[in-house]
């Protein structure tokens, strides 16, 4: 079997973790991983089966958001609502979706709208990590 499993990095895994579950719906797969120091360095959740690693890589990391606040380049290129790097993820009701994510306070980057691959919208998480969120088109049935 062949799948991609992304690995997004986070200041704070344990906190990220507990929002990615209550805003996106994610569930925690296994137990955490902790350093000899008691942080969270690895934390591993999955939403229907989609499945995402979230990791600690040390103290120098810095969160998109954090990387922005302090760097011109890395500012500009999160003006665009777009995902420079990011995750996406199918869900069967992408308004009811937004409206969770919206009120757990994700940053709505890019509103609902229909576009090519479906119904999407775009959020950040609070360390600034973009998720593309879509619900893909009914099929409709072959014309006879």
């Amino acid at each position: 079997m062949e799948r991609a499993v992304p690995m997004v990095s986070y200041e704070d895994c344990a906190s990220a973790a507990d929002w990615l579950c209550g805003a996106f719906g994610f569930s925690q797969v296994g137990e955490r991983l902790l350093d000899d120091k008691g942080r969270v360095i690895h934390v591993e959740l999955d939403r229907a089966g989609a499945h995402v690693m979230l990791g600690w890589p040390g103290p120098a990391y810095r969160s998109p958001r954090r990387h922005a606040a302090s760097c011109a380049d890395a500012s500009a290129w999160l003006e665009p609502p777009f995902v420079v790097d990011g995750v996406l993820l199918y869900v069967e009701d992408v308004d009811a979706h937004q409206s969770t994510a919206s009120d757990a306070g994700a940053e709505i980057v890019r509103d609902l709208e229909d576009a090519p691959p479906g119904r999407l919208y775009v959020a950040a998480d609070p360390e600034g990590h973009r998720w593309m969120f879509v619900q893909p088109p009914l099929a409709v049935p072959p014309q006879t």
